[in-house]
């Protein structure tokens, strides 16, 4: 073009930003700028927008300053293309001071900012501006309706997604399916699964998302786990397309209720439907196999996959631990490093298990120094825990009694409780009535406590202190629960 306006400018600038080539969108911007063209409303927008795409905070505020300069800072338009840029940049901060600025705000201002906290995880701050929305007397639309849902199911505010959900009668939206969807997510994430069956069951033709939303909701619940599978056989049979996300659902609910023959059926139709590369879904497929104690399986499908991140190796080498494959766990692990996947805190909460549970005592240990010196993890409590119960079931009770003491935390009963328990195999009575009376001061009716102390005076013949204890055990702790079988 021997000529280019404002007009032909913006429209290169947004097409860009729009199809996510983000940095092209800023290059031509800046040669734009250099052009002598004056960017207007639109220009700035379209840039601010690209900038949000990049994720590039530096780039966001050069534009900032530049609408500023030009006088398109009090735009409307553009200043809700800033805060959006702002909140996705992470700076939640600025993106509240140019609200707070604005003289008008439209519904356009109130859901971007309500939607930049939800997605930065502020749930009540999200929640605190939509009430201030409607004491504005700003009308929400279906946008503002699903971000708020969202951040309520966060937070599991059952009472406030009642409330909106009266709004969104009144208001009309009820048969808009984006806002029907986020009211099954919210109601099942608040546990109101009857709730969110009643809405489901009224739309006039359920999608993916909605029905995605209810099968989630019943995962979570064990008691609904026969209908989340009676309703995936329903949507299945309507031809309703199904995704991975619905499918991750699925087996989750079978390793929680170790369901293997529903499982085994959805892994065969995944292999019939389902397109191969989808780490969610694989990760989901090997935890089923592993809690159902299928750990053949479950290892056959971690080999089959084509993608493992860090979920997928962490989930193996839980089933490793789980089922005594402790030298498996610790060959998966040499495995992880070599492919140059970075293990996290629950990778090596993992190990430290299975080592424990399968006596690798100095091989755990190793691992646990080696997650804060070679990979800056700071052990959170369920690490000591394992260390602790790691080197008191391997006969070291000085040094688990140390860790428990130079630890940087508040000790719990589960490490008082490790120490105990090897105190009474081991035979060392001192540690293991200063453990004991630590446990008798954080929980006092426990009576596992009591009968664990009784015996390790019994097993060393100090048959009055054990008199004692059960004495003690009978007045103040609240007695053993009777078992009972579930077969």
């Amino acid at each position: 073009m021997p000529h280019r306006s404002v007009v032909s400018w913006t429209a290169m600038v947004s097409a860009y930003a729009k199809n996510g080539r983000s940095r092209e969108a800023l290059d031509l911007f800046a040669l734009m700028l250099r052009s002598g063209a004056r960017p207007n409303q639109f220009t700035f927008g379209s840039a601010a927008r690209a900038c949000a795409g990049a994720r590039c905070a530096r780039n966001g505020a050069q534009v900032h300053a530049c609408a500023a300069k030009g006088r398109f800072a009090g735009d409307m338009f553009v200043q809700s293309a800033l805060m959006d840029m702002h909140l996705r940049c992470g700076s939640v901060a600025d993106a509240n001071r140019l609200f707070a600025e604005m003289e008008r705000k439209d519904v356009v201002s109130w859901n971007a900012l309500i939607r930049g906290f939800v997605e930065r995880m502020h749930y009540n701050d999200a929640l605190g501006l939509f009430s201030s929305m409607l004491r504005d007397a700003m009308v929400p639309d279906h946008f503002t309706f699903g971000s708020a849902l969202k951040a309520c199911g966060a937070v599991n505010a059952l009472s406030n997604v009642e409330l909106i959900h009266t709004y969104i009668i009144k208001l009309g939206y009820l048969a808009e399916m984006v806002v029907t969807s986020s009211l099954i997510d919210a109601y099942a994430k608040c546990r109101s699964l009857s709730s969110a069956r009643v809405i489901y069951d009224s739309m006039c033709e359920p999608d993916l998302v909605s029905s995605t939303a209810l099968i989630s909701g019943y995962s979570m619940d064990r008691n609904h786990s026969e209908d989340a599978m009676k309703l995936f056989c329903k949507i299945h049979l309507e031809g309703l397309r199904i995704d991975g996300v619905l499918l991750s659902s699925l087996l989750a609910i079978c390793a929680n209720i170790a369901s293997i023959k529903f499982g085994a059926q959805l892994h065969a139709y995944m292999c019939k439907k389902q397109p191969m590369g989808d780490a969610a879904l694989d990760n989901a497929l090997v935890d089923m196999y592993a809690k159902a104690g299928e750990f053949s399986d479950a290892r056959r499908a971690f080999d089959e996959m084509p993608h493992r991140n860090v979920i997928s190796w962490t989930s193996l080498i839980t089933a490793c631990g789980k089922n005594g494959f402790g030298e498996d766990a610790v060959a998966l692990f040499d495995r992880m490093e070599e492919d140059g996947v970075k293990p996290n805190e629950v990778t090596f909460l993992a190990l430290l298990s299975a080592c424990s549970h399968s006596g690798l005592m100095n091989k755990g240990i190793e691992y646990f120094t080696s997650m804060m010196s070679k990979y800056c993890i700071n052990p959170r409590v369920e690490h000591y825990s394992s260390a602790i119960d790691l080197l008191a079931r391997g006969g070291q009770l000085d040094d688990a009694w140390k860790l428990v003491q130079k630890m940087n935390t508040e000790p719990n009963s589960s490490m008082y409780g490790a120490v105990l328990g090897a105190c009474k195999i081991h035979g060392n009575v001192p540690l293991g009535e200063t453990a004991a009376k630590n446990l008798f001061t954080m929980d006092p009716e426990s009576s596992v406590n009591y009968a664990v102390l009784a015996n390790m005076y019994a097993e060393s013949c100090l048959w009055e202190d054990a008199r004692r204890t059960r004495k003690l055990l009978a007045e103040t702790s609240r007695g053993k629960e009777v078992g009972c079988s579930v077969i």
